[in-house]
């Protein structure tokens, strides 16, 4: 039941002419009520009957998730409840939260701007705490785009405010509103605002070449003035409150699949406080300028360059190659989802894109290549002597692969050392280097330098042609030898 006073002002107010949602919004009461009591005013006096509130059965459901996040406002609880079987409106939720939080801070005033259909949009970013991935701990930002006259509002997460990710968003944006505006209002963030005096801007030169193709002006609001650009702030806002309360989210893919399903069923399809509209249906109104035939690349771009393991080192990852273009530099663009690299304009390697760190993100493909190659080393002239040296020298070479070496390079300086110190030396080096699973022809040349003397090389006679000067000849280990006889005695 309704007060006497309360009943005495919805009269009232209607008596000036206010409407029924106008009255409803300023005495916080239900339209629902306001329509009963203007129609039978009586009902205030008829006894005491007590109702009980459609909340009652739900309370404790409130209280949970009130303990889980305390801040959560109503729009967000009055989605959870109404799932579970509320049918009530969300004016009983509003006083039941007053209740437990007691009495709001009045907020400043200031004035409103409102633009023409289409004239402006404005950007901003803001920061949603952290994801984790793997042992990695990625910050989470939100940039957050708001078209000025029917406040339809987009949204785009991102691990970063980079050059690129901003560019990025704003892309994804323009093709979320098909079409682009006339100026674009944004804060003096330095990937757009490079330098200002006064009235005096220098926007980033990278930013105005991503809005030429656009046809979009850039303007910047005034330092310390965040309600010159009040709608994309409360937006933020709205986001906090209304999006990010109880939710959990695996990765960033889906952080950007909530907010988008968000989007579309909350966000730009409720009532604007504001506007008294829907934005997508005041949206229709707007006529932005098309988008030009062929969109920017906005991907973050890269020269990089192959190590010897084939692959590139890119944001803490190891991602692979083709093993041909080691020593090549590669162009990596990037994306939220996909590391793509190029060749010289063509696509050569495409991987998924990794958000935690020192992982090596590898291409099955770029394996078996590497394999057959090492396989077709072990027919290499040079290879097939150094494996001639005995057992160890194999095994050796069996490991070598291991280290992700040049095995041509490493056993052309082995063959080199086998000629500085003689075999049996080199094959007492390759025992110790495999006891302590050293591989690499530097540390076969370490052992022998520290505890072997080089041989005294007699050159051989040097022929006309220097072909016949570089024939190797392979050497019988003398040690298979000895196991063949011991065998064969064994068998008499």
């Amino acid at each position: 039941m309704l007060d006497k006073r309360t009943l005495f002002e919805i009269h009232r107010l209607h008596n000036e002419g206010w409407s029924k949602r106008k009255i409803a919004r300023e005495l916080r009461v239900a339209r629902k009520t306001i329509k009963k009591y203007l129609e039978n005013p009586e009902q205030s006096v008829t006894g005491n009957r007590q109702r009980v509130s459609k909340l009652e059965p739900y309370r404790e459901l409130i209280d949970q998730l009130l303990q889980k996040d305390p801040s959560v406002n109503a729009p967000v609880i009055l989605q959870r409840i109404t799932a579970q079987g509320f049918d009530g409106e969300i004016t009983i939720l509003r006083n039941y939260l007053r209740g437990k939080r007691g009495p709001q801070k009045k907020r400043q005033a200031f004035i409103r701007f409102e633009s023409p259909p289409g004239d402006q949009m404005q950007i901003d970013w803001g920061h949603f705490g952290s994801l984790t991935y793997g042992n990695t701990n990625r910050k989470l930002y939100a940039l957050v785009i708001t078209e000025s006259y029917s406040r339809m509002l987009f949204v785009y997460f991102s691990h970063s405010q980079k050059q690129a990710s901003l560019h990025q968003g704003l892309l994804e944006a323009f093709i979320f509103f098909a079409g682009t505006p006339g100026n674009l209002l944004v804060d003096n963030m330095l990937t757009a605002v490079v330098e200002r005096q006064g009235s005096l801007i220098r926007f980033n030169e990278s930013f105005l070449d991503f809005l030429r193709p656009f046809k979009i002006v850039p303007k910047a609001c005034n330092v310390r003035a965040p309600y010159e650009k009040g709608k994309v702030e409360r937006s933020i806002q709205y986001i906090r409150r209304n999006f990010w309360p109880l939710r959990s989210f695996e990765d960033i893919s889906d952080v950007q699949r909530q907010v988008k399903q968000w989007l579309n069923r909350v966000a730009n399809v409720r009532v604007h406080q504001t506007t008294g509209e829907r934005p997508i249906e005041r949206f229709k109104k707007v006529h932005l300028n098309p988008l030009p035939t062929f969109l920017p690349d906005s991907r973050e771009t890269l020269t990089l360059l192959v190590h010897k393991d084939f692959a590139v080192r890119f944001d803490g990852n190891a991602y692979t190659t083709p093993p041909w273009t080691i020593g090549k530099n590669l162009t990596l663009k990037a994306d939220q989802d996909t590391i793509t690299l190029y060749h010289r304009q063509k696509v050569i390697a495409s991987h998924p894109r990794c958000w935690d760190r020192k992982r090596r993100i590898e291409n099955p493909s770029h394996q078996e290549q590497v394999r057959k190659i090492q396989k077709r080393l072990w027919f290499d002239r040079d290879v097939a002597l150094f494996a001639a040296l005995g057992s160890e020298a194999r095994e050796y070479l069996q490991a070598l692969p291991q280290t992700r070496r040049s095995i041509k390079k490493d056993v052309l300086r082995l063959l080199a050392l086998k000629d500085q110190y003689g075999p049996g030396s080199l094959i007492y080096a390759l025992k110790k280097a495999i006891q302590y699973k050293a591989y690499g022809a530097e540390y076969i040349q370490n052992i022998l330098y520290q505890e072997m003397t080089p041989q005294k090389n007699h050159p051989p006679v040097k022929l006309k042609d220097d072909a016949l000067n570089s024939i190797r000849l392979s050497e019988s280990s003398l040690v298979d030898y000895d196991a063949f006889i011991l065998k064969r005695r064994s068998e008499k």
